[in-house]
């Protein structure tokens, strides 16, 4: 009987590898994928296969992209001297998501945590000075997220961004819309209020 089990142990072992997916539902999706028909799995583990096979980084920005470069990075429309900097390429999916940015982006795979011996050299803060170079971008927009890496790494890439006589902006954080503010803890209202604008 416990041999029998072994397959399902090794599928619970490698599905709760994944982001988000403890053992109770790795185990969940096991007993799942094994009650599917047999040529439901095999187009599934194709799939997953495949796709994580024809995925790659573009060589301009860093997003996920199936050839050289991306799509973004292909349509010279997009390309109106705003360059956005985020973590990685799910923040250039969710930015994308908003339909209002018509620029281009710059990922840097990680962001700047001493913590975790991650410095400058091991994210993409030397692609972004390059393509800084030639002077067709104007503003730089920093959306790394609000945490301490986040605002570290904005940090540092605007003391090296604004010597070069480039515009740097850094995405507001505040209040979310929707939101009570009896709610909202102290450092959160405080970029609220930091971030206000006129009306």
């Amino acid at each position: 009987m416990a041999q029998q089990l072994e397959p399902i142990a090794k599928m619970v072992a490698q599905l709760s590898r994944l982001p988000g997916i403890g053992q109770k539902s790795a185990q969940r999706l096991a007993y799942h994928i094994i009650s599917m028909p047999l040529e439901d799995v095999r187009e599934l583990a194709s799939a997953v296969y495949q796709g994580r096979k024809a995925i790659q980084y573009c060589q301009v920005c860093g997003n996920y992209a199936t050839g050289e470069t991306c799509s973004i990075c292909e349509n010279t429309r997009r390309h109106n001297g705003q360059i956005c900097v985020v973590r990685d390429p799910r923040d250039v999916a969710a930015i994308e998501r908003m339909r209002d940015f018509q620029g281009t982006y710059h990922v840097l795979h990680g962001t700047l945590s001493p913590m975790d011996g991650i410095g400058p050299e091991d994210i993409r803060i030397k692609e972004l000075l390059s393509r800084l170079s030639d002077g067709a971008v104007k503003e730089v927009i920093i959306a790394t997220n609000p945490d301490i890496e986040g605002e570290a790494t904005a940090s540092y890439i605007a003391r090296l961004i604004k010597p070069m006589g480039l515009l740097v902006t850094r995405i507001a954080h505040g209040v979310p819309v929707g939101s009570d503010l009896e709610y909202a803890d102290e450092i959160t209202l405080a970029k609220a209020i930091e971030g206000r604008r006129e009306m």
